[in-house]
């Protein structure tokens, strides 16, 4: 008896601890339970399930007390909470460089925060080495799909060098390309055609030369930042020089004609060219509605180093010395993109979820969760909004298993202290994260997040 109690003391002493640490699914099933479940298949919440995690995968769904699991299971108690899946983030930025750590903090970062899902769109050949640690378990953290390179005017001086670039990446085993400004109608048409040629896609930036209407037509897999959509809706574009419009034409928005926007969202549907807003970068850096110092001082600042919030802070300062930057302009010129986004919405446009991050006062992980109130800014509800980092990724990526929550789905998963669909701020509330096989408690996450701060 006595040495029963001492185990029983031992292992009561040692529980907080153990309550705190990840546990696999591959080694213990976890069963959420009594949770109120938002499977995104449609805006409802189906209250009071049991849902089942094993291996991986979402083994089973039911009324709460009616669904059978093993003895040993670790009992995650869901009443009063919501279980909805795991977020995507469409646009990341892994660091392009040759060491691992910098990577991995950054990938701690959006794993923290639910980001279940990322997109690389900035690669380097040590990113293929990097996914396939995250694939074999070796390391806790997103989906990682990832592009070459980037492909721009730098890059790509030749047709036969675009060409030749496109073939080289397909070949390394990188999923997509990514495509950045200065390239010429020459250089794209030889990389999309051949892109096209070896099934590769290519996503990102429109070249100014290359304008909006050529890059529908080539078929890109997305378009990011909107770009180019407002110079499609601007007059007598081709008098204007790029370094006149701007980036993102932020500085020719008052020229835009917004009748022209119907045209723009029927050959975007109709050619079924996907669009990552990145709202984040227009509402931060470029609106005037927060100071560079308010916006260096957020509370989500405390992860990134202090000498990364100066540099961000000079760069909104640079933008708005700018002779060319007017409030007023600049505040009509967020609220066109607004509206390009409901417009997107409102057209069948497919909506991605991405902000940029790390960029100007976007830290990787937090911002996602910060677009999607600008989504919802924009006139979508929360429930659309949540597709766009959920069920519409699993259709961009072509999985049913994606972005929702069923039996047989990826078992990435948030667990929330409050109901999205009436408040998109409660998907910072996070209870907990299901991602890839392994299940992160909220103790632990908050611990880990602990560590990641920065001294100021």
């Amino acid at each position: 008896m006595k040495a029963y109690l001492i185990l029983l003391f031992l292992y009561l002493s040692l529980y907080p601890a153990l309550a705190q640490q990840p546990v696999n699914s591959r080694d213990r099933v976890v069963v959420f339970r009594a949770v109120n479940l938002i499977p995104m298949d449609k805006e409802q919440v189906i209250e009071n399930q049991t849902v089942v995690v094993k291996d991986g995968k979402i083994t089973a769904i039911g009324n709460n007390g009616k669904v059978k699991y093993s003895k040993n299971a670790l009992i995650v108690d869901g009443k009063g909470k919501y279980l909805m899946p795991g977020l995507a983030e469409m646009h990341a930025h892994v660091p392009p460089v040759d060491d691992l750590e910098p990577m991995k903090e950054v990938l701690q970062l959006f794993t923290l925060h639910g980001i279940t899902t990322i997109r690389g769109m900035l690669g380097h050949p040590r990113h293929l080495e990097l996914r396939s640690k995250l694939q074999s378990g070796e390391l806790v953290g997103p989906r990682f799909y990832t592009s070459g390179p980037s492909l721009n005017g730098n890059s790509v001086k030749t047709p036969e060098a675009g060409a030749e670039m496109v073939r080289q990446q397909k070949q390394a085993g990188y999923e997509f390309l990514k495509l950045h400004p200065g390239l010429t109608t020459e250089t794209f048409a030889a990389i999309a055609s051949t892109a096209n040629q070896e099934k590769m896609p290519f996503a990102g930036h429109v070249s100014y030369e290359v304008g909006v209407w050529r890059a529908i037509e080539a078929g890109y897999a997305s378009i990011d930042h909107m770009d180019g959509f407002i110079e499609s809706l601007v007059p007598g574009l081709e008098a204007i020089p790029e370094q006149e419009a701007g980036l993102f034409a932020m500085y020719i928005a008052d020229q835009a004609d917004t009748t022209r926007i119907p045209k723009l969202m029927t050959a975007l549907r109709e050619k079924n060219i996907w669009v990552v807003p990145t709202q984040a970068l227009a509402e931060r850096w470029m609106s005037p509605a927060e100071s560079p110092e308010t916006l260096g001082s957020k509370p989500e600042m405390r992860y990134m180093s202090p000498k990364t919030v100066q540099n961000w802070i000079a760069a909104k300062q640079k933008l708005m010395a700018d002779p060319r930057y007017d409030a007023e302009a600049m505040s009509r010129y967020v609220d066109l993109r607004r509206k390009l986004i409901k417009a997107c919405q409102d057209n069948g446009v497919g909506l991605l979820l991405g902000c940029d991050a790390p960029q100007v006062f976007n830290v990787p992980g937090v911002s996602t969760h910060q677009e999607l109130a600008y989504l919802v800014t924009a006139g979508l509800s929360p429930y659309e909004a949540l597709r766009t980092g959920t069920v519409n990724v699993g259709k961009y990526f072509k999985r049913d298993d994606m972005g929702v929550l069923k039996v047989g789905a990826a078992a990435d998963m948030l667990l929330l202290n409050g109901n999205p669909l009436n408040d998109i701020s409660q998907t910072q509330r996070i209870a907990g994260i299901v991602i890839g096989h392994t299940y992160l408690p909220e103790a632990y996450i908050k611990l880990e997040l602990k560590k990641l701060e920065k001294a100021k």
